[in-house]
């Protein structure tokens, strides 16, 4: 091929002797990923965290034969023609190993009682390279534990400062709640000035948890008390299940992403001893509703206008901390959420002849965000709260192991009527832009008496 014709999109390199075609400005790892060649490594995410931290993708690498020195970062390494790299060489073996134990050297490992235990991306490397003990030892760095926020737990003893959260927040999200503060061996990840994760505008979106490869961050869990309520014979416990989650807590038991358990889901939920089991799918009824007559008002009515929806407790965040001038905007609707709690404890109790205060309403919920919307200081009435405890779909797959459930086994159940019950409007909820229509096809049908 002529120089005037010469591919420049592609170079060749070599990945352990096997020559492959890498696109110009692909990363090392990038091409060893694309050709099935497993490369590990703890802070590399793709476009978001690129910083060579953990210094596990290191290799051996020569170009045109010219070594290069040290053990390069391969999350970092730009593709050159001529690149010869070496991915499993006893030097890099034993550097990993080394960074791993220094890395373990700093850190807590009590993972027996880590809820990360089992899906913790540090403790699988330690196994598939052996590390069975710790040769380092010394001072390790001031535990911070901030338990206050409603929704995220931060824990610093399980911190291995791979910078994973903070460059999702800032980057993905845009928000830079988190960051690294102090200095040296100090140093730690968590808000400025040692602010509590309650205490800044966080929207609690739960991002940083799930880009955490440890339990450094984690959901805050309400299982004890959920249990302590259900095993209290004074309590009437009333639990609701978001459709988000009867789409994902199949993955908890090993079925394929996103297999339907809406069935299995409440045939747990009643195994469990809740008292009874209803569909969040009510309440989005119940919003769309609310939000459609709302809607109508205003356009009739001179209100402020365009209305944006209220559901979601991250976006209402927001828009408080960052937006104020858009609240206006915002529909006055609850959440289906606390919508339900406050149906469950009025017009539910009313119907069973219940104390509310005897009441213990529960939901299950796929977002961090619910729990600190749950505890809202406006969503309490004469000392009644709407929703008592908000859980993540992990807390109800705990749950359900913990109840000696057998899940996959389990035959379909039906929610207990009316708050099971809900219409097509509800379903499409949950969708890209499934709010507006519902809302706007209510409105409509409103408007004409036509369905």
């Amino acid at each position: 091929m002529s120089d005037t014709h010469k591919d420049t999109t592609t170079v060749t390199i070599t990945i352990n002797n096997r020559k492959i075609k890498a696109n110009v400005g692909d990363t090392v790892l990038q091409t060893a990923t694309k050709a099935g060649i497993k490369i590990p490594s703890l802070c590399y995410l793709k476009d978001i965290n690129e910083i060579a931290a953990c210094r596990l993708c290191v290799a051996e690498v020569d170009i045109n034969g010219a070594p290069m020195r040290g053990l390069p970062a391969t999350c970092v390494l730009r593709v050159q023609e001529g690149m010869n790299v070496r991915t499993n060489t006893k030097r890099v073996r034993n550097a990993r190993r080394c960074n791993l134990e220094l890395i373990l050297a700093n850190h807590d490992m009590n993972c027996p009682t880590c809820v990360r235990n089992g899906t913790c991306e540090l403790q699988a490397l330690c196994e598939e390279y052996g590390i069975s003990g710790v040769r380092f030892e010394g001072e390790k760095r001031p535990v911070t534990i901030d338990a206050l926020s409603s929704s995220i737990v931060r824990d610093s003893s399980k911190c291995i400062l791979c910078g994973r959260c903070v460059s999702t927040c800032m980057k993905v999200q845009e928000l830079g709640v988190l960051g690294f503060t102090n200095r040296g061996f100090n140093t730690e990840v968590g808000p400025a000035f040692d602010y509590s994760m309650r205490d800044v505008n966080c929207v609690y979106c739960g991002q940083c948890i799930e880009a955490c490869p440890t339990a450094a961050l984690r959901e805050r869990r309400y299982l004890d008390e959920v249990w302590d309520a259900i095993d209290d014979p004074d309590k009437v416990v009333v639990v609701q299940a978001a459709p988000a989650v009867r789409a994902s807590l199949g993955e908890e038991f090993g079925m394929p992403i996103g297999t339907p358990v809406t069935g299995k889901m409440t045939a747990a939920l009643k195994e469990i001893g809740f008292d009874y089991v209803f569909d969040t799918n009510f309440a989005a009824d119940l919003t769309i509703s609310e939000e459609a007559h709302e809607l109508l008002d205003r356009i009739l009515n001179g209100g402020v206008l365009p209305m944006i929806t209220s559901c979601s407790p991250g976006w209402v965040r927001y828009c408080e901390m960052y937006h104020p001038d858009f609240l206006p905007n915002l529909s006055t609707c609850k959440s289906p959420q606390n919508m339900m709690g406050a149906v469950i404890k009025s017009y539910f109790a009313k119907l069973k002849g219940l104390d509310p205060t005897k009441i213990v309403t529960v939901s299950c919920m796929p977002c961090t965000s619910k729990k600190t919307e749950a505890a809202r200081d406006e969503l309490e009435v004469d000392g009644i709260r709407d929703i008592d405890y908000s859980l993540t779909t992990r807390e109800l797959g705990q749950m359900i192991k913990q109840a000696g459930i057998d899940f996959n086994n389990l035959e379909d159940a039906e929610p207990d009527r009316i708050l099971g019950d809900y219409t097509g409007a509800a379903v499409i909820f949950g969708t890209t832009g499934g709010v507006m229509e519902a809302a706007l096809r209510t409105a409509a049908d409103v408007l004409t008496g036509e369905d």
